[in-house]
């Protein structure tokens, strides 16, 4: 998906690269090593490791092979906290009481196609009408390749919600541009609702997806198709919120394993 982030995200990287060599007056003739090691060991050295691990890993992507060398691994970040039923209430309380129609509208689809099929912010503002098939029953949406099952307590909402659609997409009036990265996100920061409240987050709604099927023990195989998750071992950053789930990467790897005939 497009979103323009890869070449957002780069000149975001080159251009803060760029001021940490003025200010320790470093040459940046060409991309190397040397030059990026220290970008990253003193230059972000107060940022989160998986933000230096995402910095080191976009500018070894615009070096190129013979570029920056690999370096030691940083972990990944954590995954955002599911909601809790409670503060689902609280997000569904919120939505319905939105002055605006096609906010109140849109609040609801995020939560549908977040908590109720997972999927991502750009994927929720790109969904359309005809995306959306089956019966309450058995609904789906279709994302891409893949095809994921609505969980059944947002079923009903969903598919209402997609009868009452006015034009082709699901999510925020029509006609507006869904290519801004933070395009979800301004959405939700402009929300009208209680400052103690929890916030909507696409984010945090597609953890509580993936976590509610930790919890239910869905096939990891299944997950990973609904999902969109590639390797396995991502699953573990959501994992640490589900009690009983596995608590490695390991145990994940043997547990895909076990589900194979």
């Amino acid at each position: 998906m497009g979103f323009g982030r890869p070449a957002m995200r780069e000149r975001s990287v080159l251009a803060r690269l760029e001021h940490f060599c003025d200010q320790e007056g470093l040459a940046m003739v060409t991309l190397g090593a040397e030059v990026v090691a220290a970008f990253v060991d003193k230059g972000l050295k107060d940022r989160a490791p998986s933000t230096r691990g995402t910095y080191r890993s976009v500018l070894r992507r615009v070096a190129g092979p013979s570029g920056v060398q690999a370096g030691a691994p940083f972990s990944a970040s954590p995954a955002p906290a599911p909601y809790g039923p409670e503060e689902r209430s609280e997000l569904w309380a919120m939505a319905m009481a939105q002055p605006k129609a096609w906010r109140r509208h849109s609040a609801l689809v995020m939560l549908a196609l977040g908590i109720g099929a997972g999927l991502r912010p750009g994927e929720i503002a790109l969904c359309e009408t005809d995306d959306i098939v089956g019966g309450p029953a058995s609904l789906r949406v279709h994302v891409g390749t893949r095809c994921v099952r609505v969980h059944p307590a947002y079923a009903d909402l969903l598919a209402d919600l997609s009868k009452k659609t006015e034009g082709t997409f699901l999510f925020h009036r029509q006609g507006v541009d869904r290519t801004y990265y933070n395009f979800v996100n301004d959405f939700c920061r402009l929300l009208v609702g209680d400052p103690a409240a929890p916030k909507l987050s696409a984010n945090r709604c597609r953890s509580s997806f993936i976590c509610d099927h930790l919890a239910a023990g869905t096939l990891l195989s299944e997950l990973l198709e609904m999902s969109g998750i590639k390797e396995v071992e991502s699953l573990l950053r959501y994992a640490r919120h589900v009690e009983g789930a596995p608590r490695s990467k390991a145990a994940l790897r043997q547990r895909l394993s076990s589900e194979r005939p």
